[in-house]
């Protein structure tokens, strides 16, 4: 069972959300919160398995909810997908270099909403490549500083040649068919390059490769 915690000041937003994610049999909403801080608390009381965390909320916003959740040990499990009303909102860049798993917009269709949840759930990064292409490389510029090159010396040339494409929003099978290796070894190095530079999950790989010039907007097309 999937374990979903829904943060929103928005009353029928939450309801929406709750009455089709309840009407799933693999999926159950444990709790709903109005604010950021009560995201926060109710993520240590019921240990959800996704939050749907919206970006603009009173009392703590989303970002710094997500921060908070994301640097608590007790909650290395808990993945987190920012809603936002705008695809393009510079919050959501920050909440992917903070930890969030990936985003949604609000009116996104019922199916899409399920699949995420599912996908990240699973240890997917909910990205849609063009989306996230356009998103990273509009505020890319004004994040921090790139990382210094030797921060990439843990990692092999395919693994940073990997990482590259997965900055481009390649998907492992993209990755397998452009390098001629097999999904699997696609997978592998993906991984490894994951672990090495502590990338939470597949969406902060993507951040990493931008920030630490592996890739660059405009690049590929």
């Amino acid at each position: 069972m999937i374990k979903v915690l829904l943060a929103d000041d928005q009353a029928l937003v939450r309801a929406g959300f709750r009455a089709l994610l309840d009407a799933q049999a693999d999926i159950e909403v444990v709790g709903e919160a109005a604010d950021g801080a009560e995201a926060v608390r109710l993520a240590v009381q019921t240990r959800p398995d996704v939050v749907l965390m919206d970006i603009r909320m009173p009392v703590l916003d989303g970002l710094e909810a997500t921060r908070q959740i994301v640097a608590d040990t007790r909650l290395a499990a808990v993945r987190i997908v920012i809603l936002t009303t705008f695809d393009l909102d510079e919050y959501v860049f920050e909440s992917l270099r903070v930890g969030a798993s990936g985003f949604l917009v609000k009116d996104t269709e019922p199916v899409d909403l399920l699949r995420g949840v599912r996908a990240v759930a699973g240890g997917d990064a909910l990205l849609s490549p063009g989306v996230t292409r356009r998103l990273i490389e509009e505020f890319a510029s004004r994040s921090r500083a790139p990382l210094a090159p030797m921060s990439l010396a843990v990692l092999t040339e395919r693994e940073r040649e990997v990482m590259a494409l997965v900055g481009a929003g390649l998907s492992n099978e993209d990755i397998a068919t452009k390098l001629f290796v097999s999904p699997a070894t696609a997978k592998t190095h993906v991984s490894r390059a994951m672990i090495k530079l502590g990338a939470r999950d597949r969406a902060q790989l993507v951040v990493f490769a931008y920030e630490a010039g592996l890739v660059r907007p405009g690049w590929l097309g």
